[in-house]
C-alpha cells in the first residue's frame, strides 16, 4: 500500500461502556471535521487493523475504528476463560456501533470492512439504514449456514489432508457431526491445554485454506500472539456455531432495506474460503450496489484489490450526507 495515504496515529481513543460489563476500545484518526467513516474488522474476534487508515485521506475523512467485544483492547478479553460470551452476539455488536456513533456525535457514516466485517456491516445497515451514507466491502460474506459449512467442511475436498487433521483434532465422537460446535466446546474447556490445542488446530486449518490462494501467505492466523489467537478462535467458533445469531439467509432476503445506500462490493474470483457466489447474489439483490470481481485475488487480497478499495473510498470522500428515503425516516 506504499502509494496510499500515510499512516497517521489516532488523535483520540477511549474505552466506551456499552453495558453487560463490556467496554469497547475505539480510535479516531484523520480530521474531526471530515466525512465520518467506520472501519469494521473481521474475524469475528480479530481486532482493528491500523493499516486500514491508509485507504482514508486524513484531510477529508474522520475515520473511526473499534475492537468488537472480547478482542483487541476491548474488555473483558475473550482469551480469559472467565469471560463469558453470552453477551457477545450480532445484536450486541450492532447496539455497540450505535452507542459509539452517538458517543462521537456522528449522524451518518460510511461503513468499510470485509469478511466477517461485511456480515456485521450488512446487519447494522439493515437495522439502521438512515445512519449509513455508503458501504464499501471487500470479501463479501453473509455468514449463512451454507457459507460456514463450506469453509469448515465443503472446501475439504480441495485440501483433504489438512482437513482430516482439523477434524481428527476433535474427540472421535464429534468428528461426524457439527465440527464448529465441537470446536466451540473445546475452546471453552476448563483445561487450558485443551483450549490452546483447539485454537492452534482451528488456526492451522484456516491457514491451510488461505495459504493456497493466489498471493496467499502461510501462517497468517497461527502467527498471532497466543492471547489474540485464543480470543479470535473462541469468538469465531461462538458466532459460527450459532449461525451468527441471525435468521439464516436474512441478510440476503432483506437486502432491499439497503435501497438508496450506494455500495461497492469487491471480491476475489479465487477466494477459496468465501466463494464469489455470495457477493454475486448480494449484488443482484441490492439495487444500489456495484460488484467488482478481482480476477487475481483470493480472500486475503492483492494489489489490485487494495487499489479497488482505495479508489472506492476516494470516490465517496467528496459526497455529503445521503438524503433519506421515505422508508428510512
Amino acid at each position: 500500500m506504499s502509494a496510499f495515504h500515510p499512516l497517521r496515529e489516532a488523535y483520540a481513543e477511549g474505552l466506551l461502556e456499552v453495558g453487560d460489563g463490556q467496554r469497547i476500545h475505539w480510535e479516531a484518526s484523520g480530521s474531526p471535521q471530515g466525512k465520518p467513516a467506520l472501519a469494521v474488522h473481521g474475524g469475528p474476534g480479530s481486532g482493528l487493523n491500523p493499516t486500514s487508515r491508509r485507504y482514508f485521506d486524513p484531510e477529508r475523512y474522520h475515520l473511526v475504528q473499534f475492537d468488537q467485544r472480547g478482542c483487541g483492547r476491548s474488555l473483558p478479553h475473550a482469551a480469559d476463560p472467565a469471560t463469558g460470551l453470552e453477551h457477545n452476539t450480532t445484536a450486541h455488536l450492532i447496539a455497540d456501533m450505535e452507542k459509539l456513533r452517538e458517543h462521537l456525535g456522528i449522524e451518518q457514516w460510511l461503513l468499510y470492512g470485509g469478511s466477517w466485517g461485511s456480515t456485521l456491516i450488512l446487519a447494522y445497515a439493515q437495522a439502521h439504514p438512515e445512519r449509513v451514507s455508503e458501504i464499501v466491502i471487500c470479501g463479501v460474506t453473509m455468514t449463512r449456514r451454507e457459507e460456514t459449512d463450506w469453509l469448515y467442511r465443503g472446501v475439504a475436498r480441495l485440501f483433504p489432508g489438512p482437513w482430516e487433521a482439523f477434524r481428527d483434532a476433535l474427540p472421535p465422537a464429534d468428528r461426524s457431526g457439527d465440527l464448529v460446535a465441537a470446536y466451540s466446546r473445546l475452546l471453552n474447556s476448563r483445561d487450558e491445554t485443551v483450549r490452546r490445542s483447539a485454537a492452534r488446530s482451528w488456526a492451522t486449518w484456516e491457514d491451510a485454506v488461505i495459504a493456497h490462494e493466489s498471493l496467499g501467505k502461510p501462517n497468517a492466523y497461527t502467527d498471532r500472539p497466543d492471547d489474540a489467537l485464543m480470543a479470535f478462535t473462541r469468538i469465531a467458533a461462538h458466532y459460527f456455531s450459532h449461525g451468527a445469531f441471525l435468521d439464516d439467509g436474512r441478510l440476503l432476503r432483506d437486502a432491499g432495506r439497503l435501497a438508496g445506500i450506494p455500495g461497492v462490493l469487491i471480491h476475489g474470483a479465487l477466494d477459496l474460503g468465501s466463494p464469489l457466489e455470495s457477493a454475486w447474489a448480494l449484488a443482484r439483490a441490492w439495487p444500489d450496489a456495484e460488484l467488482t470481481v478481482v480476477q487475481e485475488s483470493g480472500h486475503t487480497g492483492s494489489p489490485v484489490m487494495r487499489r479497488a478499495i482505495f479508489e472506492a473510498v476516494e470516490r465517496f470522500a467528496a459526497t455529503g450526507p445521503r438524503p433519506l428515503r421515505r422508508h428510512e425516516q
